[in-house]
């Protein structure tokens, strides 16, 4: 288990009181196996921080405001990819295979390309598969961590220490139009109806089930590695 990416899985979930009660844990996770730098870690401290001590409402407000509201934050990462084209189904039933191939079924209702939901998936497969995937969409981890900079949120180290794994993205035509595309207003309530309006379709077995990054961090360190499937790759071309 690469349980610096499970912990990374958790830190990007919607905030309640079990991720608020783990944060010792998360820390502990970051810091196994060495695959962090202590500057990333130490990056990361300000949130680990603030998810503890702050109200777990004002957190929850906070999360929404971002990554609920701005379409150019969202943790659905087909979303920087291929946009509302039918590309996206097609990569979606792809990485839905992915999934199964591995023997990973996630127990949420969000989409197979949500961040914490491949980042889960990710930390239960070895290790080169897992940093090829995530070289795949360096590009993607780059444009938010700027982006969570521009709004000076302290999510922006979580992105920095994805960017870390993945190696340096490199400055390229793709990145540079999507940090081109300007950043959606999350008080736009007209926009965010919009979205809301669109119909969407949900993956997995429990639509209630949540995010099971935190309760389960420390009952599967020791969960069996399953054969490697082909990787889930992440196109090079972005629509916004």
């Amino acid at each position: 288990m690469l349980m610096p990416l499970k912990a990374l899985s958790a830190l990007l979930c919607y905030p309640t009181p079990e991720l608020k009660a783990a944060t010792d844990e998360i820390r502990a996770a970051l810091g196994a196996g060495g695959l962090l730098s202590a500057q990333s870690r130490s990056a990361m401290e300000p949130l680990l921080v603030e998810i503890e001590t702050a109200d777990v409402y004002d957190l929850q407000e906070r999360f929404v405001a971002l990554f609920d509201r701005s379409r150019t934050l969202s943790l659905n990462l087909f979303e920087h990819v291929h946009g509302e084209s039918r590309d996206r189904g097609g990569a979606m039933v792809d990485l839905v295979e992915t999934y199964r191939n591995a023997g990973f079924d996630p127990a949420t209702s969000e989409l197979p390309d949500h961040l914490p939901v491949l980042l889960e998936f990710l930390a239960q497969r070895p290790l080169g598969e897992a940093m090829d995937t995530l070289e795949d969409a360096a590009h993607i981890f780059e444009a938010l961590r700027v982006r969570l900079g521009r709004r000076e949120s302290a999510y922006g180290a979580v992105f920095a220490a994805l960017v870390q794994l993945a190696g340096q993205a490199e400055s390229s035509e793709t990145l540079s139009a999507m940090l081109a595309a300007p950043d959606d207003d999350p008080d736009d309530l007209a926009a965010l109806d919009a979205v809301w309006e669109e119909t969407e379709v949900t993956f997995g077995p429990d639509p209630n089930a949540g995010c099971p990054q935190v309760r389960d961090m420390l009952a599967t360190m020791d969960t069996p590695r399953n054969p490697p499937p082909a990787r889930p790759a992440m196109p090079a071309t972005a629509a916004e």
